[in-house]
């Protein structure tokens, strides 16, 4: 090969690089310290709600973008610490948002603030925000349920059109508990009485994931502040359960080099065809307190209908 053109082959190699890396999405997917991310798509539009780190601020942060590349934050009206405080309220901030769009096409948000669990609806996602209860008082009360840590809310519409509401977390990183409830058409009332579904390592973080006729009960383990936590699930025929883990139990978890340290409390969706797994995790750092960002991979099932250990590589464009 004349030197020529060994230049060019270079060039050509290195060209095809390029474009292969300007095809990717990069994790983090964006600068700044957010975590407990939940995604909605509206018009074209993808709209990120997460917590605002370290742990937690007064209001969400709120991330729209269309390739996941570039990214506008807003403000939104509601939630807000000041909003959403009750007379049972704990000393804690604005966490852990769930956003999904209902058959009416309003959005619907359920979030955590004060240890509670508050429910909103907005005829577009970034408001204006209300509380979906008259009153202007929470859905979960700090003191409804014994032993549980009422944060972390993930709502679930089912095939048939059924809404589902999940949330908990424990106490000083033990005793972590999975509620879930079925809700009435007006996506705040109860429709019986919530049922505690924990398996043996659930600690926080609930989001159900179904495929075909199977349930995923999708849940963070270990502790927030460290390499422990991860990514976990357990399967079940119906969104009530029961649910039984398995050996495939971890699918995200710290990775051997530690670029990945602590992922966790996550979401998914589906674009053209493809799930996807929106999560945090940790940035090292030598404060007393965590800082999280937001990261992107694909979620992939085997023959055997178990979810595929996540490959942490990022993912491609979109468009």
């Amino acid at each position: 090969m004349t030197k020529r053109l060994f230049l060019l082959f270079i060039l050509v190699l290195a060209g095809t690089a390029s474009r292969a890396q300007k095809q990717m999405i990069p994790n983090p997917i964006t600068g700044g310290y957010f975590a407990d991310p939940t995604i909605v798509k509206d018009k074209g539009h993808f709209f990120i709600y997460a917590t605002i780190d370290p742990w937690g601020d007064k209001e969400l942060a709120v991330l729209e973008t269309t390739d996941f590349i570039k990214f506008k934050q807003h403000h939104i009206n509601w939630p807000t610490k000041q909003a959403c405080t009750s007379p049972t309220a704990l000393n804690e901030m604005v966490w852990a948002p769930s956003v999904v769009k209902g058959k009416d096409n309003k959005f619907y948000m359920y979030v955590a603030v004060g240890g509670e669990v508050w429910g909103g609806v907005s005829n577009t996602p970034l408001g204006p925000w209300k509380n979906l209860k008259s009153d202007n008082t929470p859905m979960v009360k700090s003191t409804d349920y014994p032993n549980v840590h009422n944060i972390d809310p993930d709502c679930f519409i089912d095939t048939d059109g059924s809404v589902y509401l999940y949330w908990g977390s424990g106490y000083k990183w033990i005793n972590g508990h999975c509620m879930a409830v079925k809700l009435k058409d007006d996506m705040v009332s109860f429709d019986g009485a919530p049922k505690d579904i924990t398996t043996p390592h659930f600690f926080e973080g609930a989001h159900m994931v179904k495929r075909n006729q199977t349930y995923y009960l999708m849940f963070s383990e270990g502790k927030a502040i460290d390499a422990t936590y991860q990514v976990g699930y357990a399967k079940g025929a119906s969104p009530l359960g029961p649910f039984q883990e398995d050996e495939h139990r971890v699918i995200l978890n710290t990775s051997a080099d530690s670029t990945v340290i602590g992922p966790g409390h996550h979401t998914t969706f589906v674009e053209k065809g493809q799930r996807y797994i929106l999560y945090h995790r940790i940035f090292p750092q030598k404060e007393s307190f965590v800082l999280r960002q937001l990261c992107l991979d694909s979620l992939n099932f085997d023959a055997d209908g178990n979810i595929k250990k996540v490959s942490t590589k990022g993912v491609r464009k979109f468009n």
